[in-house]
Parts: structure tokens; sequence; C-alpha cells
């Protein structure tokens, strides 16, 4: 949260000082990032644009989970069972929707309801029949959920039962689909954290969802400052340029930690990143976030550490330093910046000015403690039971740390560093 809200204002400081929305752009590895930042924008006002993709609540697979979420709460709501009454697809064809639809017309009921008279009256038979009643054993175990568990849970719970998960895994591009199903745990998680209304938490996350999907995105020529993913922004230029989440396992994304070829390639789409500033460019990680609905502790990527340091600024804000001891022992403590910022969960950061490259820093307001702790992505370890391997993620801090490490033969394994006995080769 504490990311987007710097982002946020520093958008809103950059307009006031006369550069157009426009001309700002926010780049991610990920759509699945991309929901935080619309949110933080919607309550701001900020006029925004996604280019190359859609927002995030209105994504097929978006849909299709509100969808049976609405009929958690409300069954007989005939829009959402129209839409997920045969997705995934379950043996229900067109005809028998009509035959549905003709019925809940005669006896003027909702669709859930001519479904349930029509299984009890046998006027649907056969293998129709044997998929409408176990369409709706799935939405009358969904509804009995909802007020038992929370949303999160619920989503879980609804995208096992629904068949969605299972669907979009045997998709050919269903990993993109599957992040933003799983970013959505995260959005319930923080709005049930947030939330304090009267209403069930359920009716008012719907509520609030059908808001931020609705028609407040930026027409073609507003001024609206541009979302999209670092792939969607090749040839393009910004005179201001945000490249969030710049963190172990997101960039480079986790799939490509275990391959060399992978983060190499992930190397040159940070490049494609960095290269579209004009002007400024502002490389942002949080030290903590919300991932698949759980808070997880995040390390500023690699790539972040192949920046010249003379080229960077890095400011921590004294009240945010407390906690933060990963860059002390690098000598780059006041470096990342220009402009590359940490904030996040223990975090925040500040803009570096333009056009200050090799010039003096002012890092009065900035303190860190010292971290003594030699394991670095990179380092040659040996452990006791799984031998040789290298370290390519570190998360937590103190007593939390964890590693993760690829053995030599063995694979890919966490380990918890006060407990690992690992040494350094």
């Amino acid at each position: 949260l504490e990311e987007s809200t710097f982002i946020v204002e520093e958008v809103r400081a950059l307009h006031r000082e006369g550069n157009n929305l426009r001309d700002m752009a926010l780049l991610y590895r990920s759509n699945a990032q991309s929901r935080v930042l619309e949110h933080a924008l919607f309550r701001a006002d900020v006029q925004y644009k996604v280019t190359g993709g859609l927002r995030f609540f209105e994504r097929q697979e978006i849909k299709h989970a509100l969808g049976y979420l609405r009929l958690a709460g409300n069954p007989d709501d005939d829009g959402a069972f129209t839409r997920v009454i045969n997705f995934p697809p379950r043996g229900i064809g067109a005809r028998t929707v009509e035959q549905v639809q003709a019925l809940a017309v005669r006896d003027r009921v909702s669709l859930y309801a001519a479904c349930e008279n029509a299984i009890a009256n046998r006027e649907l038979t056969g293998r129709a029949g044997i998929a409408i009643n176990n369409f709706l054993q799935i939405l009358e175990g969904l509804k009995v959920s909802a007020e038992k568990i929370t949303m999160p849970e619920l989503i879980q719970e609804m995208l096992e039962r629904s068949g969605l998960n299972q669907h979009y895994k045997l998709e050919k591009e269903g990993e993109d689909r599957l992040e933003n199903l799983a970013e959505l745990v995260s959005a319930t998680a923080q709005f049930q954290e947030e939330y304090d209304g009267e209403e069930p938490p359920l009716t008012a996350f719907l509520a609030h969802a059908s808001l931020e999907s609705g028609e407040r995105e930026a027409g073609v020529g507003d001024d609206a400052l541009q979302l999209m993913s670092v792939h969607a922004s090749k040839g393009l230029e910004f005179n201001a340029v945000f490249i969030v989440g710049v963190e172990e396992g997101l960039f480079p994304h986790t799939n490509s930690l275990n391959n060399l070829d992978g983060v190499e390639e992930e190397r040159r789409l940070m490049y494609v990143a960095i290269t579209r500033a004009r002007n400024r460019l502002y490389i942002t990680h949080a030290g903590q976030r919300m991932l698949y609905g759980q808070i997880q502790y995040g390390v500023v990527s690699r790539f972040v550490e192949e920046i010249p340091a003379e080229l960077c600024k890095w400011i921590v804000l004294p009240e945010k330093a407390a906690t933060y001891n990963h860059y002390a022992s690098s000598g780059r403590q006041n470096q990342y910046g220009g402009g590359s910022n940490n904030y996040g969960g223990n975090h925040f950061g500040v803009r570096a000015p333009e056009n200050q490259v090799n010039k003096e820093f002012d890092t009065s307001r900035a303190r860190f403690e010292t971290n003594n702790s030699p394991y670095k992505t990179g380092a040659n370890v040996t452990h006791a039971k799984f031998g040789d391997g290298v370290v390519i993620a570190i998360e937590g801090l103190g007593d939390d740390s964890r590693v993760q490490i690829k053995f030599r033969d063995h694979g890919a394994k966490w380990l918890l560093l006060s407990l690992a006995k690992l040494t350094l080769r």
C-alpha cells in the first residue's frame, strides 16, 4: 500500500510541476501487479489508462470469478448466472440455456429458481439435467461457505469448486490469468482488513469491484497516466517512468530464477523498461507485500544491484529505515534512486532530483541498520545434507530470514537461515 501511495503522490507532484499525465508511465513485469496501482489511482481520482491490456476488474478471468461470488451472495443474479453456467465448460449447451431461460420467463422466476424447479419437476433430464444439477450444487456450496469463512478463503474455495483454477492451468496462456486470480485473493484480504461497514463484506466488496470497473477510465485524447506491462511498453518513451515491484520473484519473475537463459531474458526486459524513460526514472520495491492473500517479504532485484552506483541515489526516510538492513553492508545505502526508491511494508522512498548524475546528494534524512549476513544472491554455499549450491533468492529479516538455494544434485530448496547451518565456499 505504501508503494502505491508513494507513486500516486509523486505523480501528483510531477503533475503540479507542469508535467502531463500522458507523459508518465507505470511499468510492471506482471499484469496482476496493476491491481493495487489501479486501486490507489481510483481512490486518489487520478485519470489513468491501461495500455495494451484491460483494467484489473475488466479481465475475463476476474469477471468469471466475480460472477461466482455474486451468485454465492445472491443466486438470483441472472447476469452472473448466464456468465458462468457453462464456464468452465461443463456440458451445458446453448439449447439447454435457452430452455432454462424459457422456463424462467414462463414461471416468472430467476434462472437459478427455474433450474431448481426443472430438476424437481423432471423437465431437465439426461446429461443436461445432470450437468445443471452439478452446477447448482457448486452454487449451493459457495452460498453456505460465504456465511462461514473469510472472503480470501471463499475465493480459494470457489476457484477449486468451479474448476476455474484447473481450466486456466491447462490453458496455453493461463499463467497470467492464474496470477490475476491470485491477486483477487489479495484484493479481498486487503478489503476485508480495511472494511468496517454494516453490510456483509462480500456484498460491499462486490459493490466496490463494480465501482472500480465502471466508466471512469480515461477516454481517447484525455490527459491520463499510462499503466502497462514492460512487454507492452516496447517502442514507447515517457518523460517519467516508474518501474514497480523490482524484487526477486517479481522482476526477475520467479519462473526464470532456475534457468540462466530465463534470467538473461528478464535482464533484457529490465533494459527495455529502463530505456523507456527520457528524463526521470523511478525503480521501486517493497520490503513486504501481500501476495496470494498472505504477507511475503521482498528482496530487491539483482538488476538494481547491477546499476552503477554513481548513476543512482538511494534514500530511506528515517521513520521507515529502522527495520531495513539489506543494503547497509553493500556500500550503496545512499546511492539507489535517480530515481530509485525503497518503500513498502517497512520502507519508503523519495524521488531523486533530475540531472543529478555524478553530483553530491543530500542523504541527511537516511539512516540504516547493519546487516552482517554473508549470504547474498549468487553466494556459493555448502549444506551438510544437500551438498554444494548457489543462493538464488533471500527473503525475511533477522531470525525469520530464509534462502532459496539451487543445489547441484537436489534442485532448488528453501531453508531457514537460523537452522540451515550453511558454510560459504
